[in-house]
């Protein structure tokens, strides 16, 4: 049976997850804080993520169902869905080759405040330079990006391997980087979001499968659901708001949550390196 006690906790941490995960804002951190204060940061705790991630990326899939069909069975015929599938082949490639090299290392050696605190506020000055600089856009939806345009973000998106980075807020910004526009760059961090996620959700699940029971289904179904409702409100709702606004108050809240990170870490509220 589920330990009832951990059903608020689960629905607490399931929408933090769908709340953050696409947005420029780093959804481990926040799980990372959460969990701590909730008391839910063992290893239960850990393999928890690995389902509300899971459902997260589903809502994904299900808010472009009907353009990922489209790509999947006009593969073969449409150069639009192979140009999207070759741009999101390349972009992944950054990302999986290097954290297959050094991912052991960057755990061990960047989980930290000082890492998680300075890359959450640098992320927010580079955020408030991209909105401030001028903008020239060659992309303005995800069918005029070119291979190369998905390498760059496939770099950026690699830097999310930092803790409190943000794997949105780095692929993001880097499209508007490197002249996408915020649209085009915030729909093609959703897209490759799904190989991205699909990829590191399945190593966790081989790599922390003796710590899976049956005992845990119905909280994880509580978890997961919630993190679903809420990724997909997330993701629709960013859609609509980058149609009127920037992203700058997502640089202030990062640059604010940096702070939090050097605060609880200081008075020990928060363990950053336990993840």
């Amino acid at each position: 049976m589920a330990d009832t006690t951990l059903l608020i906790p689960a629905i607490i941490l399931g929408l933090v997850e769908g709340l953050t995960e696409f947005l420029p804002v780093s959804s481990t951190g926040h799980l990372i804080l959460v969990g701590q204060l909730l008391g839910f940061n063992d290893d239960k705790g850990k393999v928890f993520e690995i389902a509300i991630q899971f459902a997260a990326i589903l809502a994904v899939v299900w808010e472009y169902r009907a353009r990922l069909a489209h790509t999947v069975s006009s593969l073969t015929s449409e150069s639009l869905s192979q140009r999207l599938a070759v741009n999101l082949m390349v972009a992944f490639m950054p990302a999986a080759v290097l954290g297959f090299l050094f991912l052991k290392q960057i755990k061990h050696y960047l989980f930290n405040p000082i890492v998680v605190a300075s890359a959450f506020i640098i992320g927010g000055f580079l955020i408030l330079w991209a909105e401030r600089r001028e903008h020239v856009v060659h992309a303005e939806s995800v069918d005029d990006m070119t291979w190369r345009d998905a390498l760059k973000v496939g770099f950026a998106q690699a830097l999310a391997m930092i803790p409190g980075t943000s794997r949105s807020g780095a692929t993001i910004i880097g499209g508007l980087f490197f002249g996408l526009s915020r649209r085009a760059a915030t729909e093609f961090s959703f897209f490759l979001a799904i190989p991205t996620m699909f990829a590191a959700t399945l190593y966790d699940v081989y790599k922390n499968r003796d710590l899976f029971s049956v005992d845990d289904i119905a909280l994880f179904a509580v978890g997961g659901t919630v993190s679903f409702f809420s990724a997909f409100f997330a993701v629709r709702g960013l859609i609509r708001f980058i149609s009127r606004h920037d992203f700058t108050v997502f640089a202030w809240y990062r640059i604010a949550f940096g702070i939090i990170v050097l605060v609880s870490a200081q008075m020990g509220w928060v363990d950053w390196g336990n993840h």
